[in-house]
């Protein structure tokens, strides 16, 4: 699974001697779901950041083959402890980020990942070890499904589909429909934003299939508790207080099973990154990275 190597499209911001930040993004989400001015704030900290569109999605590499997945006998096998077939698996996609370190003579950098990016990242994490400084998990789980249970409203948005999948409007429409659900009720985005944001993504690439893809990979990872709990960097655990997608209760499992993490609660938070919360979710994590890294030990 996962053995070709695959072009890992990325952008490197700031000054490259400067200790890095590996910003893994989550299902679906293209590399500028970082928003520039978050990034740049982490810049503005004196870290250089590496943003970069997972494999399947994006401008990066496509998984080989066009079987379509089985979400629902995928869900099904994993309800069964059965194991799940995927061309790939969160592993395979920890290892891209680690590649994509090499290429850019990155030996050691601070991880963090947003969702789906911060199973990548607590996977990179216990399997790399010597390649993270620290590790900051946002809005993400451990995997155990007993905590990590959208609302019915959360539930329903993600399940459902554009009217027309192949017109680009009415794409970015449903995606505007599903961050009205999903956003933050404490920072709400407009649905003028939303719509902005969301058509430069959808003319830039949209990849339904490949999202299909890196969610088999999700579920063929299962519960991941006793994986959390081999990491030794040291941890941030970043969530939202009011997630209808992946809720509080995960964000609190995942500190729980990480030794000696901390968790770090954001009242008004769902599952997004609105703008008014990027100073703030910015300066959490370049003080965390700060605490647990310099420049002589990322260039080790």
């Amino acid at each position: 699974m996962g053995a070709a190597p695959l072009h890992i499209e990325y952008e490197s911001l700031g000054n490259p001697a400067h200790p890095a930040i590996v910003l893994i993004m989550g299902l679906g989400m293209q590399l500028m779901a970082w928003p520039d001015t978050f990034c740049q704030a982490l810049v503005a900290r004196g870290y250089r950041v590496i943003r970069f569109d997972n494999r399947d999605c994006g401008l990066s590499g496509r998984a080989p083959g066009k079987k379509r997945a089985n979400l629902l006998l995928a869900m099904a096998a994993s309800a069964l402890g059965l194991p799940v077939r995927t061309p790939y698996t969160l592993e395979d996609m920890a290892g891209d980020a680690v590649g994509l370190m090499d290429r850019l003579g990155i030996g050691r950098a601070h991880i963090v990942g947003a969702s789906m990016g911060g199973m990548i990242a607590q996977v990179l994490a216990a399997k790399f070890p010597q390649r993270v400084l620290s590790l900051t998990s946002i809005m993400s789980s451990s995997g155990n499904r007993k905590v990590s249970k959208p609302t019915k409203p959360a539930r329903k948005v993600l399940l459902s589909r554009p009217a027309d999948p192949k017109n680009p409007d009415s794409v970015i429409e449903h995606l505007v429909e599903m961050f009205g659900v999903i956003g933050s009720p404490g920072y709400p985005s407009s649905r003028e934003e939303l719509r902005s944001r969301i058509g430069h993504s959808v003319r830039r690439a949209y990849e339904p299939a490949g999202t299909a893809r890196q969610l088999l990979a999700i579920i063929a990872s299962g519960d991941r508790r006793q994986l959390l709990r081999t990491i030794s960097a040291p941890t941030l655990v970043l969530h939202g207080a009011d997630d209808p997608l992946v809720p509080l209760a995960a964000g609190r499992d995942t500190a729980q099973n990480i030794p000696g993490a901390k968790l770090q609660v954001i009242e008004g938070m769902g599952h997004d990154f609105p703008e008014a919360l990027m100073p703030r979710l910015a300066q959490a994590i370049a003080e965390h990275c700060d605490r647990n890294g310099t420049l002589k030990q990322a260039a080790a």
